[in-house]
């Protein structure tokens, strides 16, 4: 064993247990933070025009604090940008994480001084949880890879911007740097692919031991690393043994990986954001991540189904209940107040509170009142995928109202295979039946001739990057939705098969 790996136990059990310590006391720390919060931005111009002197529980907060998107905060956010000091946290921030909206065209995410140890830490401790839990901490001497996007920063009004990820490689701490790759020449290459292909060159004949990233993009890597050397993932890095991954579901993509990779490795999923480092997986055996109540973040959640009702409840930590779909709403120390950050989340637990996130408020198929949510749709397809024995490199599915006369409308299904499948008209029926176990006014639905079961298209290889390419989207950060309310997306993709 190594210094290194010896060092790294013996923090990872501090870490856990000044972590579980806060954990076991979750309503109270949650006060704590709101009370600190407050304290530190009543003076403020958001502030002052909020009345956080007069604010003390979370229902004063409520009642003072509308719920926000980003194109709400705007106002407040333009006036940062143009570098007007203590508008919604003291001072200026450090850096603004520019994120692209889809209706707001770019988005500044301010990053404090009080905010940015929390995106370090959270990351830093997901892997400390995994040594203290597995024992394992070898690969610390090892080569380790995260998939991101350019460090590259430019300056706005005296404010540092960039990609979250670019942001948060200047922060890896100087015992890792030497383990760590791309080199910062190929981690500015802006082109994904030329990129890829460089990370190849410089990591095929490496120790690699972890390799971190979006899922769909990994995947594009360990290709090319086949391609490159004609070995499997797991052949090529004989000791590569962990995976951490966020942003996306892992779960329909684990057969491919675990095909690529040639064997199972042990994977821990995070939960970050611009917004914020919200969560990361705390137990290997244990469904959902744990939930950082103790980083400079208040949590209220509002029930899914009724949220865009005039005062739907706001419930706090203590209220909220496990199965249940939620829309979470942050309030940081970044200077984020009521933000409804758009993601939805069920608890698994309470005991601690971990979570797993099961899609965006905003996608979501209702076309006809089913309310069909990102999570039910990767649960039938995983299900398919056990059932059937077959993976896939991309999904997303879209409602089919435009049909022949007599035909009822219905979901479409558009699935990237790895191979396609005989049996589709069996698939079909399987993830039919699976989404209609969920959700019962899909049932219902169904039952009632409102709808007719779903409907699979199959799309020939590398659609999916190539809609990303052509929408200026391929790698980095960048998700293709898994569902939406309309045919934009899939459209784009029907138009790209031969």
């Amino acid at each position: 064993m190594s210094l290194k790996s010896f060092a790294a136990k013996i923090f990872a059990k501090v870490v856990v247990y000044r972590t579980y310590k806060w954990a076991k006391k979750p309503q109270e720390t949650q006060r704590r933070v709101l009370k600190r919060l407050i304290t530190e931005a009543k003076d403020t111009a958001f502030g002052k025009d909020h009345n956080f002197h007069s604010i003390i529980t979370p229902e004063d907060f409520a009642e003072q604090v509308p719920i926000r998107d980003y194109e709400a905060l705007k106002p407040y956010v333009e006036r940062v940008v143009t570098g007007e000091e203590n508008i919604l946290w003291p001072g200026k921030p450090l850096y603004f994480a520019k994120t692209s909206g889809t209706t707001s065209g770019a988005k500044y995410i301010p990053l404090t001084k009080a905010s940015m140890p929390s995106h370090i830490h959270a990351a830093r401790n997901a892997i400390l949880f995994y040594i203290n839990e597995t024992g394992n901490a070898n690969f610390v001497d090892g080569k380790m890879i995260f998939l991101q996007g350019s460090p590259k920063l430019s300056e706005k009004n005296g404010i540092k911007l960039g990609r979250l990820s670019g942001i948060v490689a200047h922060y890896v701490p100087g015992y890792l740097q030497k383990n760590r790759l791309p080199s910062m020449e190929t981690n500015c290459i802006e082109d994904w692919e030329s990129k890829v292909d460089a990370i190849v060159e410089e990591t095929k004949n490496q120790n690699m031991t972890v390799i971190s990233g979006i899922p769909s993009w990994v995947q594009m890597y360990f290709e090319r690393l086949n391609a490159a050397t004609g070995k499997k993932v797991g052949e090529l890095f004989k000791n590569f043994d962990l995976f951490i991954y966020g942003g996306v579901n892992y779960e329909p993509y684990r057969a491919k990986f675990e095909d690529l990779i040639g064997r199972k490795v042990n994977s821990i999923e995070l939960f970050p954001a611009s917004e914020g480092f919200f969560a990361f997986q705390d137990k290997q055996n244990e469904k959902g991540m744990l939930l950082q109540l103790d980083s400079g973040i208040f949590y209220e959640f509002v029930e899914s189904s009724r949220f865009f009702e005039k005062d739907a409840p706001r419930l706090t930590i203590g209220e909220v209940k496990t199965g249940v779909n939620y829309v979470m709403i942050i309030s940081t120390n970044a200077g984020l107040w009521a933000y409804n950050l758009g993601d939805t989340v069920q608890f698994t637990s309470t005991n601690p509170y971990r979570l797993i996130v099961s899609g965006r408020i905003k996608h979501f198929i209702s076309a006809f009142g089913e309310h069909v949510i990102g999570k039910e749709v990767e649960q039938a397809m995983q299900e398919a995928m056990t059932q059937f024995n077959f993976s896939i490199s991309e999904f997303t599915v879209a409602p089919k109202m435009q049909v022949e006369t007599g035909e009822l409308p219905y979901h479409e299904w558009l699935i990237e295979f790895e191979a396609e499948p005989k049996d589709l008209l069996q698939i079909a029926g399987a993830l039919d039946a699976s989404l209609q176990k969920q959700n019962s006014y899909y049932f219902d639905l169904i039952k009632g001739k409102v709808l007719q079961p779903l409907k699979i298209r199959p799309l020939v290889r590398n659609s999916f990057n190539d809609y990303m390419r052509s929408q200026g989207k391929l790698g980095g950060q960048n998700k293709t939705p898994r569902l939406a309310n309309d045919r934009k997306i899939a459209d784009a993709l029907v138009e790209l098969q031969p």
